[in-house]
């Protein structure tokens, strides 16, 4: 009986380690990005957005412009080029994420975690960041161009990101 027992754990441990990775690799969280990505189009101005999780994905140049993106969670995600200008962005959770060259004018990203995000060349005008977390480079740099005021929370940009 015992060799028996021995027999069928060894065949299923045997089974399992012959699927494919891919198949054993896969997340909760690339699946619910997959199904994001699904509603997505190169236009998304203006649109709600709220509570959508972007993971890995290639965003370069989509128009976000005035669109409801609270809540929303970018993970390792490339937004060079993009128009997020007017958008909503608060409480937006941002990792590692690239928005090089994109337009963030009048955007708000309040109560944002930013961290390990890059926005060089950034269109920052009047986009307030206000209590939002940044890496220190990133703050220094963002801060060196910091100008304009929120139209709708009547916040300087450089007062957001607490340029001294």
């Amino acid at each position: 009986m015992r060799r028996l027992l021995s027999c069928l754990i060894g065949s299923a441990l045997l089974l399992l380690l012959s699927l494919p990775q891919s198949a054993v690799a896969i997340t909760a969280p690339e699946l619910r990005g997959a199904k994001s990505m699904q509603d997505l189009s190169q236009d998304m101005h203006g649109r709600n957005l709220q509570e959508k999780e972007f993971l890995k994905m290639d965003l370069k140049g989509y128009n976000f412009s005035d669109a409801d993106m609270r809540f929303v969670v970018f993970n390792a995600t490339q937004l060079q080029e993009a128009d997020l200008s007017g958008a909503d962005l608060r409480d937006v959770v941002a990792f590692a994420s690239r928005f090089d060259g994109a337009n963030l004018s009048q955007a708000r990203f309040d109560n944002g975690m930013l961290l390990r995000s890059r926005f060089r060349d950034a269109r920052i005008d009047g986009a307030d960041f206000s209590d939002a977390v940044l890496d220190q480079p990133e703050l220094k740099a963002l801060c060196e161009r910091a100008t304009g005021v929120n139209a709708v929370t009547g916040v300087s940009t450089a007062d957001s990101l607490r340029c001294g």
